[in-house]
């Protein structure tokens, strides 16, 4: 275990069980995401890999794309 880890588990061990089991379970959701992105992306194919690239070289084109500044300022 980390050090950064365990230094994480002290806090929470400081806090009143509902907390704690409050953080326990957004973690194991956390956890549960993860794994269900990695099933995803290890599962994708080199041919749905690229229609994506396709797609999105395709948007591009089109202009059909929103600019990162327009949206984060």
């Amino acid at each position: 275990m980390t050090e950064l880890l365990q230094e994480a588990i002290a806090q929470i061990q400081k806090l009143p069980d509902d907390r704690q089991d409050a953080i326990a379970a957004r973690i194991l959701e956390e956890l549960a995401d993860e794994r269900a992105w990695e099933e995803r992306f290890d599962s994708t194919t080199d041919a749905q890999w690229s229609k994506l690239a396709s797609m999105a070289r395709q948007e591009i084109r089109s202009g059909d794309v929103t600019s990162v500044d327009d949206v984060f300022f």
